[in-house]
C-alpha cells in the first residue's frame, strides 16, 4: 500500500489536500516541530484532526525539534493533548521525547526522525526496538544505498519524494548576526521574505535561508522531484512518500500532490508508462516556483563519489 503524506499550510489547505484523496496530512506547532508551513494552534490541529478522521486519512503531528530544557519540560503536556486527539503517529527525533512517551505509555505511535542521521537499517532497527513503528530516512541516501538498506529495515522508511531539502540548521540567529554585523536594520528574517545565499562566482546559486523560533535553516539549491523514481521506490518497498510545500505556493502544491496521488494510481494500476511518467513530470515542473529549480537530489549520486 502506497501512502502520500503532505505538509499543510492552513485548515483551507488541508480540506483541498483531503479532497486530492491525500492519505496523511502533516502538521505541527514550531515550539515542538521543524520547518513547518505554518505553526498550527492546538484548536486548529484539533478540528484538521477531526476532519482527516471524518475522511477516512491520518494525521502525523511533528514533535521532531531538539528539545532544549525550556521545551522539553512542555512536551509531555502536548503529548497528552495528541493522544486524546488520537492523532494517528508523531514524528520525534529527540530521545528525550521517546523516554516521555514510555513513561506515560502513551498510546501514540512515533516515527523516528533525526534528519540526516537516519542513513543505515542497523539505526532504524534499534529505534524500532524502542517502540518507533517508522522512520524517515535521511534525504542524502542515494539509490544504491537505499537499495540495500531496505532489505533489512524491520519497520516502514519515510522517503522524500517532492520538496525542499534542509542542509543546515543552526540554533543561533545568523541572519540577524549578520545585519547587526554590517550595520543594517533588518525587522524580518523569516521564511516569507524569501532570502537566499549564493556560492562566491556561482551566480546561479540559490540556498534559500530564513530563521525561525528554532534558529536558521538553509536549504538545497534546488527541490526535489522524484516522480520520475516513484516506480522503482514502490519496487524498493519504499512506499511511504513524502511531499514537502514548504516553498511551495498554496495552489500550486495542493496541483502538485494531485499529480503524485495520479501517479500512485496509475502504478497501483499497473498504468505507469513512459508517456505518462513524461507528462506527470512535466505537470510537477508547471507547478514549480518559478525561483526554485528541481533536480532528483542525492538519489541518483553514485556512493563512491560522496566524500
Amino acid at each position: 500500500m502506497i501512502d502520500i503524506i503532505a505538509t499543510v499550510d492552513s485548515q483551507e489547505q488541508a480540506k483541498m489536500l483531503l479532497t486530492a484523496d491525500v492519505d496523511t496530512l502533516y502538521l505541527g506547532e514550531d515550539f515542538f516541530g521543524l520547518r513547518l508551513p505554518h505553526s498550527f494552534k492546538r484548536s486548529e490541529v484539533a478540528e484538521i484532526v477531526q476532519l482527516a478522521h471524518a475522511a477516512g486519512k491520518k494525521v502525523t503531528v511533528a514533535v521532531n525539534a531538539i528539545m532544549h530544557n525550556d521545551r522539553i519540560a512542555k512536551v509531555a503536556d502536548y503529548l497528552d493533548f495528541l493522544a486524546a486527539l488520537q492523532v494517528d503517529q508523531i514524528t520525534v527525533g529527540d530521545p528525550g521525547v521517546i523516554y516521555l512517551l514510555q513513561q506515560k505509555k502513551l498510546n501514540l505511535p512515533f516515527i523516528y526522525d533525526a534528519e540526516v542521521l537516519v542513513t543505515s537499517a542497523r539505526q532504524v532497527n534499534f529505534w524500532a526496538k524502542h517502540g518507533a513503528s517508522g522512520a524517515v530516512i535521511a534525504r542524502e541516501v542515494p539509490h544504491d544505498e537505499l537499495t540495500e538498506m531496505v532489505t533489512e529495515l524491520q519497520i516502514p522508511g519515510e522517503i522524500q519524494v517532492y520538496g525542499a531539502t534542509c542542509i543546515h540548521q543552526s540554533g543561533r540567529p545568523l541572519l540577524h548576526n549578520y545585519f547587526n554585523f554590517v550595520k543594517e536594520h533588518q525587522d524580518r528574517a523569516d521564511r516569507a521574505r524569501g532570502l537566499f545565499v549564493s556560492a562566491p562566482h556561482k551566480p546561479e546559486t540559490h540556498y534559500s535561508i530564513y530563521e525561525d523560533f528554532n534558529g536558521t535553516h538553509v536549504f538545497a539549491n534546488n527541490d526535489l522531484n522524484l516522480i520520475t523514481k516513484l516506480a522503482e521506490l514502490n519496487d524498493l518497498g519504499l512506499t511511504h512518500w513524502k511531499l514537502d510545500g514548504l516553498f511551495a505556493d498554496h495552489d500550486q502544491f495542493v496541483n502538485i500532490a494531485q499529480i503524485f496521488v495520479a501517479a500512485k494510481k496509475a502504478i497501483l494500476a499497473q498504468k505507469w508508462t513512459p508517456d505518462l511518467v513524461e507528462q506527470l513530470d512535466g505537470q510537477v515542473g508547471a507547478n514549480q516556483p518559478a525561483n526554485r529549480g528541481l533536480d532528483t537530489g542525492f538519489y541518483e549520486i553514485d556512493p563512491s563519489e560522496v566524500q
